[in-house]
């Protein structure tokens, strides 16, 4: 069963961890490189994004790479999804709906080790990823033709892969088989597992919420 958490909570335990990112509740919540290449990002807030401006790169890390602009604003709990294949071939071989925002045709490829580097319209971070089981983050999770997900809130915190896992079709992320090819993932929705959080991303959770607590006493 999904545990989708609520974007507030999520949003204000991620700042913990992204103090040397531009602050924003736009995260990298799912990605896969090769076969079905894609990289989503989620609002994870409870106010819409305007993402115009804002652009992707990999390990180069050059803002203005590749825009991100067509998503245009994207609402809280929303993920839009950036792919290698054009948007209608994506959207098919996931079934998804034509509302879910698809930005196709990506020729900044990841590679096996590489870098995620997102940007807003000012050109700063706002969340990066580094992943590589080879060289980069020994140990890590190989995303060829499967992708990985957070496997609690204190992954997204990490900018590393070492704590995500791999998809597999039925799992608590709500994993499927590709329509085309032996492909593994689950894009265009993004819910949390496992439905009961771990201790460490309850206490997560609790850190965040006494930072928004105390923020709100000083405004008071």
């Amino acid at each position: 069963m999904k545990s989708i958490v609520r974007p507030a909570l999520l949003a204000a335990a991620l700042s913990l961890g992204h103090a040397a990112h531009a602050a924003s509740p736009v995260a990298i919540t799912e990605w896969m490189y090769n076969g079905v290449e894609f990289i989503e990002l989620t609002n994870l807030g409870n106010t819409a994004v305007d993402m115009t401006g804002w652009s992707f790169d990999d390990e180069s890390n050059t803002p203005g790479s590749t825009s991100l602009s067509a998503f245009g604003l994207v609402a809280a709990g929303e993920s839009v999804i950036l792919a290698e294949d054009e948007a209608s071939d994506f959207r098919n071989f996931w079934n998804l709906a034509s509302s879910v925002k698809v930005i196709g045709g990506n020729t900044q490829n990841l590679g096996r080790n590489d870098q995620i580097y997102i940007y807003d319209a000012s050109g700063a971070v706002v969340d990066s990823l580094r992943f590589g089981d080879s060289s980069y983050v020994p140990g890590s999770i190989r995303t060829l033709d499967i992708s990985g997900n957070p496997r609690n809130l204190a992954s997204l915190n990490d900018a590393t892969s070492i704590n995500w896992v791999l998809s597999s079709a039925g799992d608590a992320f709500g994993s499927i088989n590709s329509t085309v090819g032996t492909f593994v993932a689950n894009p265009g929705v993004f819910a949390l597992a496992p439905a009961v959080p771990e201790p460490t991303s309850v206490a997560l959770l609790l850190a965040g919420v006494a930072v928004v607590g105390a923020a709100a006493r000083r405004r008071a």
